[in-house]
This record gives C-alpha cells, sequence and structure tokens, in this order.
C-alpha cells in the first residue's frame, strides 16, 4: 500500500479526480465538497484521521446527522459521498479497505414520478399544431414537443439543441447532457417529420432575417433573440402551460420533466429494457431509472383493484349477475 497522505489533501485530491476522470458536472462537485466538508469537521471534532477510521466512526456521524434532523434524502446522500470517498482511497492505495461500503443507508422516502397517460400525451401533440401567434410558431411548437415525447430530453436539452445536429433528416439525435456527457436518442417517424418542417420554416425565417436586416445565423435548433441564443426553459415551460390548457388538461398536471416521466414510463410499458431507458435518459445510475418499475407497479394495482372481479364488494358480486 502507497503512504496515505495527510488528511488536508483527501477531499481536494478526491474532488480533482472527479471533476478530471470522472467528468461529474460543476454541481456535482460543490455537492460533494458540502457533505463531505462537514463530515472532515466532525472527523477534526473528534480526533479521527481519514486513514485509520472505522467503520463504527462513520455511523456514530450519521446518527448525529440524523440527531441534527437532517432529512433520510441529505443523510443518503452524505453517505453516498463518504462512499465515494474512501472507494477512491482505496482505489489509490491509500487504504486497505472502504469502511463505509457495508453501512445500510437510511433510505429515501418513494415519491413515484408523476406521468400522463397515452392519451393525454397525444392530445398534447394534437393541440400544440394549433399552439402560437403564426404558422411558424404553430411548426415550431408541434416540434418541440415532438422531440421532447419521442426522446425523453431534459428541457434544458431540447432547448440548447444545435441546429448541425438536425441537419440530413437524421434517424438519431446526438444530445449532450448532466456533465457534459453525450447520448445518441431515436426520432420516431412523426418527430422527424415535425423537425424537417420546423427546419424548413427556421432556415427561411433566418433566411428573411438576413437579407433585411444582416441579422447573423444562429447555431441553436430553436433560436431565440434573448442573450442566450435559444428559447430559455421558462418560456418553454409557459408555452407546455398553455398546450396543457388548449388540450383539456390541467396545466398544474403538465411540466416538461412529467413528458419525461411519461416518455420512460411508456417504453417500459411497452416492454422496453430497463437498461436502454437508462441510456436514452443519460442516467448515470440504474437505480435511478428502476424508479419506473413502481409506476408500473401501482398502474397494475390499480387496474387490478378496478377489474378484478375479486376486488369487487362481496355485497355486489352475485347481485350483479
Amino acid at each position: 500500500m502507497n503512504d496515505a497522505p495527510p488528511d488536508s489533501r483527501w477531499l481536494p485530491a478526491f474532488l480533482e479526480a472527479q471533476a478530471a476522470e470522472a467528468g461529474a458536472a460543476r454541481n456535482t462537485i460543490l455537492g460533494y465538497g458540502r457533505d463531505l466538508n462537514d463530515f472532515a469537521g466532525f472527523l477534526q471534532a473528534k480526533g479521527l484521521s481519514y486513514a485509520t477510521l472505522t467503520r463504527e466512526n462513520i455511523e456514530t456521524y450519521l446518527i448525529r446527522c440524523e440527531a441534527d434532523g437532517l432529512a433520510k434524502s441529505t443523510r443518503a446522500r452524505r453517505l453516498s459521498a463518504i462512499r465515494q470517498l474512501f472507494r477512491f482511497a482505496y482505489e489509490e492505495g491509500w487504504r486497505a479497505d472502504n469502511p463505509a461500503i457495508r453501512i445500510s443507508g437510511p433510505g429515501r422516502a418513494k415519491r413515484l414520478p408523476k406521468t400522463l397517460s397515452l392519451e393525454e400525451v397525444e392530445a398534447l401533440l394534437e393541440a400544440a399544431r394549433d399552439q402560437g401567434r403564426s404558422a411558424r410558431d404553430q411548426i415550431r411548437n408541434r416540434c418541440l414537443m415532438e422531440l421532447l415525447y419521442a426522446t425523453g430530453m431534459r428541457v434544458s436539452e431540447l432547448v440548447s439543441l444545435p441546429v448541425s445536429a438536425a441537419r440530413g433528416d437524421p434517424r438519431m439525435l446526438l444530445v449532450r447532457g448532466k456533465g457534459d456527457k453525450e447520448r445518441m436518442v431515436p426520432l420516431s417517424p412523426p418527430a422527424r417529420e415535425a423537425l424537417a418542417d420546423w427546419l424548413r420554416a427556421r432556415d427561411a425565417a433566418e433566411e428573411e432575417a438576413h437579407v433585411r436586416h444582416r441579422a447573423p445565423s444562429s447555431r441553436f435548433l430553436f433560436p431565440s433573440p434573448g442573450k442566450e441564443g435559444h428559447l430559455t426553459r421558462q418560456s418553454f415551460h409557459r408555452l407546455l402551460k398553455d398546450i396543457a390548457v388548449n388540450a383539456g388538461i390541467s396545466p398544474a398536471k403538465v411540466t416538461p420533466h412529467v413528458l419525461r416521466h411519461a416518455f420512460a414510463t411508456h417504453l417500459l410499458q411497452g416492454g422496453a429494457d430497463l437498461r436502454a431507458i437508462q441510456m436514452l435518459l443519460g442516467h448515470a445510475d440504474l437505480s435511478t431509472t428502476e424508479i419506473y418499475t413502481h409506476v408500473l407497479d401501482e398502474r397494475l394495482k390499480e387496474l387490478v383493484l378496478q377489474h378484478h372481479p375479486l376486488a369487487k364488494p362481496r355485497g355486489n358480486r352475485h347481485g350483479d349477475a
């Protein structure tokens, strides 16, 4: 084993490695830093060292976190950060073990993702065709909705798509997601048709703006005159609420993320492999994708309770005959 560095180098070395090697996003690095700094303060107060602390020391820290009233999700996140730190230390040869690996987490309160039925999504897609002050806006809005549902993209990924990714009638789109990681997502025939229509309308409008005002070309698929240069997440969020109203669906029920959940849930209902859905959504961990199986479990329970004869009140079973 290599000699472990002084305690003051453990966190900087770990965070640098996460940024450089794992390609973690800036917010992820900041989150690790906050959680592990709290843990470091605990160790310092107890006179403990990273190189020699035990599983019991970590469990004592987690008990203190619970006593401080931290939520289950926060405690689970802190334990995850500690595990990652000691896995890194083990791989670097600073420790012969990972003292956190066998500690059971507090678990998370299960919150099933809200989703939409297939009929509701179809109503939204249909309503998007007529949403907008001009024909060009309507073509754009239909394209936005078709792409979002066909690919399960995050709204930030959708609005910032480069126009170069959409040229040539692609069957797949290259999407740059969290941590700058790229993935390929397939396009359905309706999405490809909507995309082709929008490209024609977009390019014609851009050519007209260039002739009239010498306006430069935009590198974005959904350009906007704002400082970001493309349609903002907030603008799309408002647009989606308007589309929901026109589709006869409560706007409180519809968000970009709910459409992402609908994409995943409908794929799973259609028999798609969970790992394939993980890749399409850009989830780093399969456990994040597995929550959609719980959505299906709830749907199955509802179906049984509504339609199974044994689920009906006993007094009605013979009287209905």
